[in-house]
């Protein structure tokens, strides 16, 4: 008979970097694991049997579960679309970006990961794969990938809206690419679901307009 003890050791030590900085300051229910219509890379079954629906530092960074990961696999792949479908969500963060997984980028078969940020209308290249992205990029350079300085900045002067519960997320209210400032002074408690249907709606008529043009408005459909 297989040793049980064994395997949880193991899976454990998969991603022993991320727990050993995080596991502390976790909180929130676990929930169904989100498990996407995709080859999943090596790692990403286990991890998300234990840590579904898990809330990091009060809300910084946060885990899909199965209900808000596929919601969030609806909103990247309206307002992504260039994506092709390959992009899919497996955590977000403070500001509602999405972190992906891109089937359109791979190394050694697994695919590499996506920041994607309705605030911005942008999608950022991580290089790294799942596990590097937790156990590496999300442990030494926290400010790089979620912004951890703007979020404690911000958090400092919002104290009573920490923990963010998980239908809501810190938002532009004016997005970068309408010109809006990227300061905690631009920034406001926004539902997360109405924050990305606004922000995929006004992203939309922008996506096709050559450097230099401008646009005369933007409305809602």
């Amino acid at each position: 008979m297989r040793d049980i003890g064994v395997d949880l050791l193991k899976k454990a030590m998969m991603f022993s970097q991320f727990l050993s900085c995080y596991e502390s300051v976790m909180t929130g229910s676990r929930g169904d694991p989100w498990l996407p219509q995709t080859t999943l890379p090596p790692g990403y079954q286990e991890f998300m049997s234990q840590y579904a629906g898990v809330s990091v530092m009060g809300g910084m960074f946060r885990v899909h579960n199965a209900s808000s990961g596929r919601q969030a696999q609806v909103w990247v792949d309206e307002g992504f679309s260039e994506f092709d479908g390959k992009a899919f969500p497996f955590a977000f963060d403070w500001l509602g970006r999405q972190y992906a997984l891109d089937r359109n980028r791979s190394v050694d078969g697994e695919p590499q990961v996506l920041l994607i940020e309705p605030g911005s209308g942008e999608a950022l290249e991580i290089p790294a794969t799942f596990r590097e992205f937790l156990n590496v990029e999300l442990v030494e350079d926290p400010d790089a990938v979620a912004a951890l300085s703007f979020f404690l900045e911000w958090k400092e002067q919002n104290p009573r809206s920490i923990p963010l519960s998980d239908d809501v997320c810190v938002g532009y209210k004016v997005p970068l690419f309408l010109g809006g400032s990227d300061d905690v002074a631009n920034l406001e408690l926004s539902d997360i679901d109405v924050y990305w249907s606004l922000s995929v709606q006004l992203r939309r008529p922008l996506r096709n307009i050559r450097p230099g043009e401008g646009i005369e408005s933007v409305r809602g459909d």
